[in-house]
């Protein structure tokens, strides 16, 4: 059923209170005066600055009694009203902490008025009484679908056209894909951004993509919960990591909807556990870039409130955001530390657990989950089973032949000749090293020869290794029982 006709249904039914949160004022009355054809009844608004107003009629007409600007009398002619109306009260939001405009709101809700009306609360945020939360119904309407967002370009364009005098230069497919990625924001929204895309350089192209992608999760993310990364990293930025970057590529075109992989399921996410430094982070990133999507990180730590309910509500609001930001990879860092139900603390992480997983098995958009954890110990039973994840990899410390692959990307990272250096004697020396610990001995290497008043060169490098104690000498029990726990339980990634 669609929102409009759910909308006459609740009018019909002679609901009597609605709130509908939007900041579309304009269409949430264009809806009503829709739906009020079919409901038969007279339809009425309310505002500060223009009192109560008949809609139904004329748009222009003066109210047949009072203008009634203060709140109060104005419940109190609705209230005597006699024949059952509806009431579209604007921006009522301070009203509500009147007792007097309260009561009376009640006592019409509540059918001790002379008929029944329906009172619909509109703005773009309410926090309703506690004593009106048991007599309100919830009423959302539809955003625009990808046919409105075409005709949305297509109006924007001949705009500009008409007031510059040139036509928008315009990328079909480039085109195509704005239209889909503005599916999900309010008209509102996705017009300022269309508008901000074309008169920027009078074009709708490829280099558009990314500032639209982030326009709209700055406008739907707007407690910053998630971060946005359209640049994401490439395999090739990737040392090592061979299997992984196979099991991604077979499941592009299934992920994408290719029609050759039309008849198989979508890949649904990964979980990558390792030894800290190893390149979880970095291969979390290069998947998105695989799979040619946005990365959406999210720290689920940020989402802890002390409030009752709120950390729940962020990670709804989160998750919600990201499939309208589909397709792109969600990535949840660290998800150990927000998920472990051990200690105390009143079932958050347990109803936080639940949610998610309950999310993981139903949700609708294209977002590929990938989870890394550096402590699987920790972890619950629940997110670990069977087709909670597509695979689990374990990215181990690397080999030589990845050592001298990631001194090869980190040496020319800094605009310094490989071949000037012997990277397998090198690598020989980083054994143990994680690909971070790696690039910290090249940054400490580099402060060596900068001292000395030399060009750094292989020696510098082995030294510094040789005066370097990793991860993997430091936390050798824990890293040892680590790699054992994987060796049985996971795929290698590499």
């Amino acid at each position: 059923m669609s929102a409009n006709q759910d909308l006459v249904t609740l009018l019909r039914a002679r609901t009597p209170l609605l709130v509908i949160e939007s900041a579309e004022e304009g269409r949430v009355i264009e809806s009503f005066r829709h739906a009020i054809a079919q409901s038969l009844r007279p339809l009425f608004s309310w505002s500060i600055t223009q009192g109560l107003k008949r809609l139904d009629v004329d748009v222009d007409a003066e109210p047949a009694e009072d203008s009634y600007a203060d709140a109060s009398q104005m419940l109190g002619y609705i209230k005597q009203h006699g024949e059952s109306a509806v009431f579209l009260l604007l921006d009522f939001q301070p009203y509500l902490r009147y007792p007097m405009a309260l009561r009376l709101m009640r006592e019409i809700v509540l059918r001790q008025a002379k008929t029944e009306h329906t009172l619909a609360l509109v703005g773009a945020k309410y926090e309703l009484p506690d004593d009106l939360v048991p007599l309100a119904t919830p009423f959302q309407l539809a955003l625009p679908d990808i046919q409105a967002m075409a005709a949305l370009v297509r109006e924007e364009a001949f705009n500009y056209s008409r007031e510059t005098g040139r036509r928008v230069e315009v990328d079909a497919d480039a085109a195509r894909t704005i239209v889909r990625n503005l599916v999900g924001l309010t008209l509102v929204d996705a017009r300022r951004i269309v508008r901000k895309l074309i008169h920027a350089d009078g074009a709708l192209g490829p280099a558009d993509l990314p500032g639209l992608g982030k326009a709209k999760c700055e406008l739907l993310d707007r407690e910053n919960l998630l971060h946005y990364e359209y640049e994401t990293a490439s395999f090739a930025d990737v040392a090592g990591l061979d299997r992984l970057k196979q099991w991604v590529q077979k499941r592009v075109p299934a992920f994408t909807g290719k029609k050759q992989a039309a008849k198989l399921d979508p890949p649904k996410g990964i979980l990558l556990l390792g030894v800290q430094g190893c390149g979880k982070s970095l291969a979390a990133k290069a998947v998105a870039g695989g799979f040619g999507v946005p990365l959406l990180r999210l720290d689920i730590g940020t989402l802890y409130n002390k409030y009752h309910g709120e950390t729940e509500r962020n990670l709804r609001a989160a998750l919600k955001n990201a499939e309208m930001l589909s397709p792109c990879v969600l990535w949840l860092d660290e998800i150990e530390k927000a998920l472990s139900t051990e200690g105390s603390d009143d079932g958050v992480s347990r109803r936080v657990l639940g949610y998610l997983l309950t999310w993981m098995a139903e949700r609708k958009g294209q977002v590929f989950l990938v989870a890394t954890a550096n402590d699987v110990s920790v972890l619950p039973a629940e997110l670990l089973r069977k087709g909670r994840f597509d695979e689990t990899f374990f990215v181990d410390l690397p080999d030589v032949e990845a050592r001298v692959e990631i001194l090869r990307i980190h040496l020319l990272k800094r605009e310094l000749k490989v071949t000037d250096f012997d990277l397998p004697t090198v690598a020989q020396a980083c054994d143990g090293f994680s690909g971070a610990e790696i690039e910290q001995l090249i940054v400490a290497a580099q402060y060596t020869a900068a001292a000395e008043n030399k060009a750094l060169n292989t020696q510098h490098l082995i030294d510094e290794a040789a005066n370097t104690k990793p991860l993997s000498v430091m936390m050798a029990d824990r890293v040892a029982a680590l790699r054992e726990w994987a060796r049985e339980r996971t795929v290698p990634a590499d």
